[in-house]
């Protein structure tokens, strides 16, 4: 029996999303009967109801919402609660309910979701094609970067991810000369300088129609502000190879864990597989990471349907980094990168 309460498979399952409020919102679904959303009483009218599908169970100020799931639950022995369920509520559920045997609901959720179908995949080619216009537009030197400060440069992309049709910004990772060496850089008072490499890493998430969820954009692209020096432009070329290698190598069957293990061993050809510290890449849908990660470990079989990043790096600390990111989607006639903007390195002058 599967337990969801806030976090993104409601919205994936039924098209709500749940405020994460101290008030519990719990979707109970039963192997073999109809789905029960227990959910404050005055958040009722927020939910599109589908009768067919799941009833509704609105609770008051004073009703116990944790005797209201149990009661649900009945007699199920094997229960799987929501990845982001508040402890507050996992923990007074299982205290409810002692000798049952819990799981995480990514486990069951995980595989579906990962496995995207045509409108999925549609959405996310969307998402994909606004993201592609900002990094043409930065790639281009119309994003003007010198003289401004990162933090500068990461709101005119999050104002432009807003334009292209997103309902919210993810993140908008802009880092600069030494600061490119950080994967996860937060964008600060730094001003861009002349003659140093401008590492972009940005998406948000869809507005989609009828209530139903939006689907997450990802990119990350590099531009040089200058002639970039030829132990930067040799290494950036190491990269971009290492990229379209993993790439062509995410086909369908592929063990998850060798996809990333060919991107090592290209970057290796430049001594670069040492700077290179985090996974390949990692699912993507309805939220910017999950299932499947391309991980060294994971020995899950690549499967047709599966959306993922393809992002390859190498940051050396205290001098410079550099990332190339593609959103990929896995099908049987292999491998399709979403994203279309150059993967080249982008030279604006100085």
């Amino acid at each position: 029996m599967l337990l969801l309460s806030v976090g993104p498979d409601l919205p994936w399952l039924m098209g709500y999303e749940a405020m994460p409020l101290e008030r519990l919102t719990m979707l109970v679904v039963p192997q073999d009967d109809v789905a029960c959303l227990v959910i404050p009483a005055f958040e009722v009218p927020r939910v599109v109801e589908h009768p067919d599908v799941f009833d509704i169970q609105g609770w008051g100020e004073t009703d116990d919402p944790i005797a209201r799931v149990v009661d649900k639950v009945g007699a199920a022995g094997t229960l799987a609660i929501g990845d982001h369920t508040w402890s507050r509520f996992t923990v007074a559920l299982q205290d409810a309910m002692p000798g049952r045997t819990w799981k995480a609901s990514g486990q069951v959720v995980g595989p579906l979701r990962a496995n995207k179908d045509e409108a999925e995949i549609a959405a996310l080619r969307r998402a994909a094609e606004g993201v592609d216009r900002i990094a043409a537009e930065l790639q281009s030197g119309q994003i003007r970067l010198i003289g401004r400060t990162e933090a500068d440069v990461s709101a005119e992309l999050g104002a432009r991810i807003l334009e292209e049709g997103h309902a919210k910004v993810n993140f908008a990772i802009v880092a600069s000369g030494e600061n490119a060496s950080s994967p996860h850089h937060h964008a600060g008072d730094r001003v861009i300088q002349a003659n140093e490499v401008v590492l972009c890493d940005f998406g948000g998430t869809t507005a989609e129609p009828h209530g139903e969820p939006g689907y997450c954009s990802d990119i990350t692209r590099c531009v040089y502000t200058g002639e970039p020096p030829t132990e930067f432009a040799e290494a950036y070329a190491v990269l971009q190879r290492s990229q379209a290698a993993a790439t062509a190598a995410a086909t369908v069957g592929t063990v998850l864990q060798d996809i990333d293990r060919v991107a090592r061993s290209g970057l290796a050809e430049g001594d670069l597989d040492q700077w290179f510290l985090h996974r390949l890449g990692h699912g993507i849908g309805v939220e910017a990471h999950e299932d499947p990660y391309l991980v060294e470990g994971n020995t899950d079989l690549l499967e047709a349907g599966h959306v993922f990043s393809i992002e390859p790096g190498f940051y050396i600390a205290d001098k410079w980094g550099a990332r190339l990111e593609d959103i990929v989607v896995a099908t049987d006639a292999g491998p399709v990168s979403l994203n279309k903007a150059s993967r080249d390195l982008a030279v604006v002058e100085a």
